[in-house]
């Protein structure tokens, strides 16, 4: 294994793992908790789990995996805050979402060969990317990862 090869596994590993640790967590939540707020005037677990849909939803775009899966997730869970918007899906669809989108993106991302992962992502222009090559997609890995630990460490305080 070489030293890009290296990188990019203790990456999507960390990932992978993270991507672990909030699905166990969210099996172990019943649907009566996700209704709950992580804290006091904090977004509920429904809403979290939402979000986070969204947010892994727009990274099939940017990453060249094709269009969103959910496109209709986006304004109740990326552009509105909680409880901004009347109706959301149940935590038993969005259960299943999670289950479908978590399962379509390891598909995609276990076809991307590792020197591709420092190729430039679509939000980034030829230009930009140029200049700056951290705008790639292996870094989309790594500020995702991150995003969903945080809100990971969130939903824990719904137990």
């Amino acid at each position: 294994m070489n030293t890009t090869q290296t990188m990019v596994k203790l990456i999507l590993d960390r990932w992978e793992a993270s991507m672990h640790n909030c699905d166990t967590l969210l099996k172990e939540l019943s649907d009566d908790q996700l209704q709950q707020e992580a804290a006091p005037g904090k977004n509920r677990g429904i809403y979290l789990l939402g979000h986070l849909i969204a947010v892994h939803d727009n990274m099939l775009p940017l990453l060249n995996f094709g269009e969103k899966q959910y496109p209709d997730l986006t304004k109740p869970f990326i552009e509105s805050p909680d409880k901004a918007v009347g109706e959301i899906p149940s935590a038993r669809e969005l259960r299943a979402i999670w289950d479908k989108q978590k399962a379509h993106l390891k598909t995609e991302m276990d076809r991307v060969k590792a020197e591709d992962w420092f190729g430039r992502h679509t939000a980034v222009s030829e230009e930009d990317f140029a200049k700056e090559p951290h705008r790639n997609k292996l870094n989309i890995i790594l500020t995702r990862t991150t995003h969903l630990a945080y809100h990971t460490g969130q939903l824990i305080y719904l137990k």
